[in-house]
């Protein structure tokens, strides 16, 4: 039983008892029908040929209608991305790298690059501890590690970094002196204004992860600049001083070392041949005196020759003393010889060199107390 009939029977009235007023159901399908029915299909007496073909046709407009609304869906997450989906204005879910499908007018997708790497430059004046003016140029480089409080929590993330950046510069430097603004405290500032910065953003919910932050340049006022400037020259004139000293120490320090152990080394040797030489003597000096005890006589006579010998071999003067006479002979041996074995030089500039031949000393002594004898006969 339809709705209308159940109306009839109750006297217009609902299945609660109460009065119904409203249109009759059944009437508006019917008037529906009658519109809409010949487009999809429905009978309308008549043509039945045209109508099968016309409903074909829709058909197939609804299926490509469909497939067209699903391939709509579809999208791509590149490996260093995250799409953040939106189910009628309300966060649902992030997706990772991949292939994903999210109904198309009903799902909204935001993606987001996590892991690129986006620079912003602070560049302004400011004061330090020992109220100097500085100027400071920072470049912070970050990326948005969380798509979700980038894009959901904070209206403006990258305004808010600005601003943040700018305080935390600003802070830091004014708890340094002007010196370690512009020389020596440069890396140390750029890592408290990092953290600073860093704490900041997190309280704001930006999403926002700052990698590095890099104090590009720092300088003083222009009408000091000169002045600095020479400050700066001065102390890297010292560091360069410092390094050509400590090369120098490194050179000349293991020369003198090696020096030192070879003289230890060298006076080592000495020490031992002293030794070693004393030792001998004393040894020798032993026996010999075995042998004077033994033989006085001839051990002191041949004590006598073996030092007149020593000390006659290294002369070159011979004194004779000829038989039956009263003179003493004096032969200069080593002028005799270097007389005897003058030589020209090819440099005509040069003096004659002279050398001193044993042999040839030996057999011109010879010759000359050969020579002597005759001259002695034959008086």
């Amino acid at each position: 039983m339809s709705w209308n009939d159940q109306n009839n029977n109750n006297g217009s009235r609902d299945p609660w008892g109460n009065k119904n007023d409203a249109p009759d159901i059944d009437e508006a399908i019917k008037r529906f029908k009658a519109i809409f029915g010949p487009i999809f299909g429905g009978s309308s007496g008549g043509g039945g040929g045209k109508k099968i073909g016309t409903s074909k046709y829709i058909s197939y407009f609804f299926v490509a209608l469909i497939v067209l609304y699903g391939a709509a869906g579809i999208y791509t997450v590149d490996a260093q991305e995250e799409a953040v989906i939106l189910r009628f204005g309300e966060y649902t879910d992030t997706k990772g790298p991949g292939i994903h499908w999210n109904p198309p007018l009903i799902d909204t997708r935001s993606i987001v690059n996590t892991e690129k790497l986006f620079t912003h430059t602070t560049n302004s004046s400011m004061l330090t501890k020992d109220e100097n003016i500085v100027n400071v140029e920072v470049a912070v480089q970050y990326k948005r590690s969380n798509p979700v409080f980038f894009l959901l929590e904070a209206s403006a993330p990258e305004d808010s970094l600005s601003q943040a950046a700018e305080s935390a510069l600003r802070h830091v430097v004014g708890s340094n002196t002007m010196d370690s603004v512009l020389t020596t405290g440069r890396e140390q500032i750029a890592i408290d204004v990092r953290g600073r910065l860093q704490e900041r953003l997190n309280t704001y919910l930006t999403g926002i992860e700052v990698v590095t932050v890099t104090i590009r340049e720092s300088r003083p006022p222009e009408a000091v600049r000169a002045a600095f400037d020479d400050v700066v020259k001065a102390r890297e004139d010292e560091v360069t001083l410092k390094n050509q000293a400590e090369t120098y120490a490194n050179e000349i320090v293991p020369i003198a070392r090696g020096a030192a152990k070879r003289a230890i080394q060298d006076a080592e040797g000495y020490k031992a041949r002293v030794i070693s030489e004393a030792t001998g003597e004393a040894t020798r000096f032993d026996q010999l005196l075995a042998e004077y005890k033994k033989s006085p006589d001839v051990t002191r006579e041949r004590l006598y020759l073996d030092a007149v010998q020593s000390v006659m071999s290294n002369s070159t003067k011979v004194m004779i003393d000829v038989k039956n006479g009263n003179n003493i002979m004096y032969l200069p041996l080593d002028q005799i010889a270097a007389a005897s074995s003058l030589r020209p030089s090819e440099d005509q500039n040069n003096s004659a060199s002279s050398t001193l031949n044993p042999n040839a000393i030996e057999d011109l002594t010879d010759r000359v107390i050969e020579e002597i004898r005759k001259r002695q006969e034959r008086r």
